[in-house]
């Protein structure tokens, strides 16, 4: 600990000496900017302490933090504006950019420098969208269409990480959000094929998503509004059939695989899709066969 705090190889951060790094493992990519949004592993360690005083490297999928808003330390505020996507480093922070001289009693003690080891797992630039939402309905309206469209492919990100994290009902809430603000009135042609594609894609995510949350109902709905805007979408297709099987609806589901097949014959999914229906629609056929045999049975013994 105190080799580390006394090093003068660390690198200063703050100018003052009070924010030092240590870089463990590079990262790659532009380093974290202002206002966005972090997932990132941390452990603190107080001085004459082996296991860290606070840490969240129990947890397999950290959520995202707010900077400016959910970091309340200084230091490491400053310390996450310099890292990159994958990169592990160690910071030291005195107290004016930690815990101050009064400390936290009964976990920290007055005047303590403490060590901090971060491991950036994933960042998204959520500044301009976070405002934009924080906007009135008629702010939001006069806003230029290609600014609108950036924030919600923000707002898709944002569910396509909380997707990857398994928080379905999150993700799905992020994707409903950026389709909210789509409901714009396109002065052309191009600016109308440029919302299209971004609905599309929110659309698909949203049929996916309550596939996986196993309310196909709401799949095929999500799915037949993606048709809406591309009827020769394989994926939307795809979508609308695996819901139609969820509800053993064989039929529609055959008539949405065969369509997506036409359109992409070798897509190993699709196929095994299809193989799974002649499945399932076969036991079906046979329970029924078997359900009218033992009725006709106990019609026989009856009479």
């Amino acid at each position: 600990f105190q080799s580390l705090v006394r090093s003068r190889r660390l690198q200063d951060l703050s100018g003052d000496g009070g924010v030092r790094k240590q870089e463990l493992r590079p990262g790659t990519g532009q380093a974290v900017p202002p206002g966005a949004s972090v997932a990132v592993k941390f452990s603190g360690y107080l001085e004459c302490q082996d296991k860290p005083f606070c840490t969240n490297c129990c947890s397999k999928s950290p959520g995202l933090m707010k900077l400016g808003k959910d970091i309340t330390l200084l230091g490491l505020e400053v310390g996450l504006l310099t890292m990159k996507k994958g990169e592990l480093s160690r910071f030291v922070f005195t107290p004016g950019y930690a815990y101050g001289q009064q400390g936290c009693p009964p976990l920290i003690p007055p005047s303590a420098t403490v060590i901090f080891e971060v491991e950036m797992l994933d960042f998204l630039d959520s500044a301009e969208s976070d405002a934009f939402f924080e906007l009135t309905a008629e702010q939001q309206a006069a806003f230029p269409l290609q600014k609108v469209l950036k924030v919600a492919d923000t707002e898709r990100q944002f569910g396509n990480y909380l997707y990857r994290k398994r928080h379905l009902d999150d993700a799905k809430d992020r994707y409903k959000k950026a389709l909210s603000i789509l409901g714009l009135s396109p002065s052309s042609e191009a600016e109308q094929r440029q919302i299209n594609a971004s609905k599309l894609l929110l659309l698909l995510n949203l049929s996916l998503t309550y596939l996986k949350l196993e309310r196909p109902t709401k799949a095929l709905v999500y799915g037949e509004r993606a048709l809406e805007i591309d009827q020769r979408n394989a994926k939307a297709l795809f979508r609308c059939g695996q819901a139609c099987l969820c509800m053993t609806e064989y039929i529609k589901a055959r008539d949405f695989l065969a369509r997506a097949q036409r359109i992409q014959p070798f897509n190993h999914d699709i196929n095994n899709e299809l193989k799974k229906l002649a499945r399932c629609y076969r036991n079906y056929m046979n329970k029924e066969k078997e359900m009218c045999c033992r009725m006709f049975a106990s019609l026989n013994t009856s009479t």
